[in-house]
């Protein structure tokens, strides 16, 4: 049996920032890797997501978080790996692709239960680390997409509306809108990701634009930013409308603030007049159908109908610098640092 490593590579927060991550918030540091024990499992990571809620989980004002990370504290996220070593009596086999929580390291040591095993043949094992299950469990649970429906998503060329736009699509929506920062990435939305029209930060008020591609209103909106983008949302509500709010990218990367506020202004008597359901959804709400999706995903993906797309940064060296890209729309899909 070859002999396993006993140090790793990590990605720790230098200090809390003062506005805005920097690539100097973050540094890369070795460390000893323990040797697992008699009930733990050994990963050697080979991709790992840099997701903006990062930066309010080293900005340190978000009280009640399940965690956050302190200076000097290794940074976590989602990742795909695979099994160096496992108990010989325990579900893991060595060879074996997982998915689990301990990312931002070139390798990961934990209980079995830590990890999910990715199913043999899966047909795109890093798209996994795509947050579409978030938007599967929105548009198919919170707001029920109907055949017919007028689907606006905010924030569409990142992680999830590149996908969810495309789920959108597949549940049978009428016309699919979103709305980005660039002309650039609206023309491959419409091109390649199942969108109708996307409204473009910059050219003009949102409303103006919401109002020219769905002049009857919207049935769902499945929003990642707030701000102005909430705000005409609002405004264009039709009778019954559905939103379900799962980012707050507006507040989250202002630089003014420390990624734990997002104030937007809503006009609350159309809410009323409309009979419009909001849904808030945040953390895990929707963890308990992750079967679920990873078995549409991989029938999705093998059978054409929809692809993950994703900016891929290739050595854990890019790692300190990630969330910078992603702050600054560097980045298209999923960012993903590949080891």
């Amino acid at each position: 049996m070859p002999s396993l490593p006993t140090t790793t590579r990590e990605v720790r927060l230098v200090a809390v920032p003062d506005g805005l991550p920097t690539p100097g918030t973050f540094a890369l540091a070795e460390a000893p890797l323990p040797a697992p024990g008699p009930e733990q499992v050994l990963v050697r990571n080979r991709a790992f997501l840099v997701y903006p809620g990062l930066r309010t989980l080293v900005g340190g004002a978000f009280e009640g978080a399940p965690f956050t990370f302190r200076p000097g504290d290794p940074l976590a996220g989602p990742a795909v790996g695979e099994v160096l070593a496992a108990p010989a009596d325990g579900p893991l086999r060595p060879g074996d692709l997982v998915t689990h929580l301990l990312g931002w390291r070139d390798h990961a040591v934990a209980g079995a239960a830590a990890f999910t095993r990715v199913d043999d043949g899966f047909p795109d094992p890093v798209a996994l680390l795509s947050p579409g299950l978030a938007a599967y469990g929105a548009l198919t649970r919170a707001t029920t997409v109907r055949a017919g429906d007028v689907v606006l998503i905010t924030g569409a060329a990142g992680a999830v509306g590149t996908v969810a736009g495309q789920v959108a699509r597949l549940l049978r929506a009428a016309r699919v809108i979103g709305t980005t920062g660039s002309a650039a990435k609206a023309k491959r939305l419409t091109g390649e990701f199942g969108y109708d029209a996307v409204l473009v930060r910059g050219e003009g008020p949102i409303a103006d634009q919401l109002a020219a591609a769905a002049p009857d209103g919207v049935d769902v909106l499945l929003d990642m930013v707030g701000g102005e983008q909430l705000t005409a949302a609002v405004d264009a509500a039709r009778p019954g409308a559905r939103f379900a709010l799962i980012g707050a990218l507006g507040g989250q990367m202002d630089p003014a603030r420390r990624g734990a506020d997002a104030p937007a202004v809503v006009d609350t008597f159309r809410l009323l007049a409309r009979n419009v359901t909001v849904h808030g959804i945040g953390g895990q709400r929707y963890d308990a159908l992750e079967p679920e999706w990873r078995g549409r995903l991989g029938e999705w993906l093998r059978g054409g109908e929809l692809s993950v797309p994703r900016t891929v940064l290739t050595g854990i060296e890019q790692a300190p610098g990630a969330l910078s890209r992603l702050i600054d729309g560097d980045v298209f899909g999923t960012t993903v640092v590949e080891l």
